[in-house]
């Protein structure tokens, strides 16, 4: 046995001396005071013992004892685990293993998360178009407005009798979507559902958050200043004419490596779709509830909201199966577009989202058959192409809510599925390896993994909240761990939290603007062997598939979609943690 365990260390070791990372990894961030503590330890040397220092490195204020090696199930990793959740003295300290350089200074607090939830609801605020980004709230990342879009141009896709081609309109606003300047309805939906349901999961923790924008003070949250900049843009991306909305509003083809603006290329607003107009509708419906307490400061907003949202229902319902086909498109169509297409043909998930929020909105029957005709056994972890898992969580929060709600919806039912599910992530455990729920099988790892860890956070959350149990809380809190540098790269993958962050992300602005330092509070992809960038990257297997290179698109670029579910769960501990007994009373 002693034999076996040297190989897998040794096999690690010269693994991991390869790559370049550190040998103990943990959350940059930190730690509550009695919340769980976990450092991995990659590539260990003899040593059994750990030790936790102060980060002047004068006082030895823990040993523990490592756990026995694990081999990994997506990498050639062996690791051994330090946990030191008893230790509950606040502070900043560092890991230390004889033989391995020390960890990343981490702090233990009771509000460990805060910086960190300001500055991904921020980074919104640096994604957005049509308007400068002042030193005063921007600092060194300020530039001039980029994109005005007061000049769109119908694509020859989405012309119609009253809009007919070449049709000018004006559709100013939003959040660009990622590291491009284009604005997609459909990934805008899911991102706007994920943060209006941390609003109203948790309001009494966002009204008191401030990001320092521009409409920090006034009589709203900054989070909802923030979700009413996209509100807006989305807003116009409806045809009055029919309802119907545009899939997106973009350039032809991607602007290069240059700041907002430079390029003068013609925009577009290019087919209605289906999905994106039920994104809209789910948007629009959930929005028009929550804006509807602020009758004073936004007179009129809800009911233009839900007039959006019920117009937009309509369409759907008459257009049940138009799907956006980037492919056919430019084969009928000039000029071709071939920015992102967020195609989807499958529109249950979407129709079921739409028809929840529009019944927990309105109280109105005629949805019910829309929500009793998805298929709740087979619910799925949340993702552009998938939403049906937000309209359960709409549903939960009305059933768990003193609000009147209808027999004629299975409650109970999705209600089991949502146990059912983070208890299936509970159960298989993960990643062993590094301890966290992400990586239930290698499939995690995809485009866009650190938003499969933040969403089965969420799912994992939402289960705490249906029923108190802190096993729910505390895997769900593995997976903010893994994002935070808990993993096989040893980064904390956002920008600017730590010192090992990603520096070089695909994102135009930050590569653009001269700055050594990338825009700040952006959440990078995550490891994806898929590396459809064609980068060569260090390591192909699925947890190590990772480089900080501004050309790998496929693991390195940052979107909102992805910053969504990171402004939720942080924001999320931020709100439960002394009810969960995590930090100090």
């Amino acid at each position: 046995m002693k034999y076996k365990i040297l190989i897998l260390l040794l096999t690690a070791a010269i693994y991991y001396c390869h790559a370049g990372t550190p040998g103990i990894v943990l959350n940059q961030c930190g730690f509550y005071p009695y919340g769980p503590k976990i450092a991995v330890i990659i590539n260990s040397p003899a040593s059994d013992s750990f030790y936790i220092v102060s980060a002047d490195k004068k006082d030895t204020v823990f040993k523990g004892e490592l756990r026995p090696p694990v081999q990994s199930s997506y990498s050639p990793a062996v690791t051994r685990i330090a946990d030191f959740s008893s230790f509950t003295q606040t502070g900043k300290y560092i890991v230390y293993v004889k033989g391995l350089p020390s960890s990343a200074i981490f702090s233990v607090n009771d509000n460990v998360f805060e910086a960190l939830t300001a500055a991904a609801l921020k980074g919104f605020y640096y994604q957005r178009s049509a308007m400068p980004l002042e030193e005063k709230y921007a600092g060194q990342w300020k530039r001039p407005a980029g994109h005005p879009d007061t000049r769109v141009l119908i694509h020859p896709s989405a012309a119609t009798v009253t809009r007919p081609a070449g049709t000018v309109i004006s559709c100013p606003g939003g959040w660009y979507d990622a590291g491009d300047y284009n604005k997609y309805i459909v990934n805008s939906g899911i991102t706007m559902g994920t943060l209006l349901s941390g609003y109203e999961d948790f309001p009494d923790y966002f009204a008191g958050l401030q990001t320092n924008i521009p409409e920090s003070n006034n009589q709203l949250p900054d989070l909802l200043d923030e979700i009413l900049y996209n509100l807006r843009w989305m807003l116009t991306m409806q045809d009055p004419d029919d309802g119907g909305v545009y899939h997106k509003c973009t350039n032809a083809a991607f602007d290069g490596q240059v700041m907002p603006g430079v390029t003068k290329l013609p925009r577009y607003v290019v087919q209605k779709s289906t999905a994106a107009t039920l994104d809209f509708v789910a948007v629009m419906a959930q929005s028009a509830r929550i804006f509807r307490q602020f009758p004073s400061v936004l007179p009129g907003l809800s009911d233009s909201c839900l007039d959006a949202a019920v117009y937009a229902w309509k369409w759907a319902t008459l257009h049940p199966g138009i799907a956006y086909d980037q492919s056919a498109i430019n084969a009928s169509f000039s000029p071709p577009v071939t920015t992102g297409a967020y195609g989807d043909h499958f529109f249950t998930d979407e129709r079921f989202w739409a028809a929840a929020e529009l019944f927990t909105t309105t109280g109105k029957d005629e949805y019910l058959p829309a929500i009793n005709a998805y298929p709740i056994h087979q619910l799925q972890l949340a993702s552009w192409s998938n939403v049906g898992m937000l309209g359960c969580y709409t549903l939960m929060r009305q059933y768990r809510s003193a609000e009147p709600t209808s027999q004629n919806i299975p409650y109970d039912l999705i209600r089991d599925q949502l146990f059912s599910f983070a208890g299936g992530l509970v159960t298989n455990g993960g990643n062993r390896a590094f301890q966290t729920m992400m990586g239930q099988s290698s499939k995690d790892y995809i485009w866009g993994s650190n938003a499969v860890a933040l969403n089965q956070s969420i799912a994992l959350i939402n289960a705490y909240m249906m029923s108190d149990t802190t096993t729910y809380l505390k895997a769900a809190l593995s997976n903010l761990d893994y994002v935070l540098g808990r993993n096989a790269t040893g980064y904390c993958f956002v920008t600017g939290a730590s010192s090992k962050s990603p520096l070089h992300i695909h994102h135009r602005p930050s590569r653009a603007d001269g700055i050594a330092a990338p825009v700040p509070g952006l959440l990078a992809g995550g490891p994806n062997p898929g590396m459809q960038d064609k980068v060569p990257y260090p390591f192909a297997d699925p947890e190590t598939a990772f480089i900080d290179d501004g050309k790998a698109y496929a693991c390195n670029e940052i979107a909102i979609n992805w910053n969504a579910p990171l402004v939720y769960v942080s924001a999320a501990f931020e709100a439960l943690q002394r009810k969960a007994a995590l930090s100090r009373e």
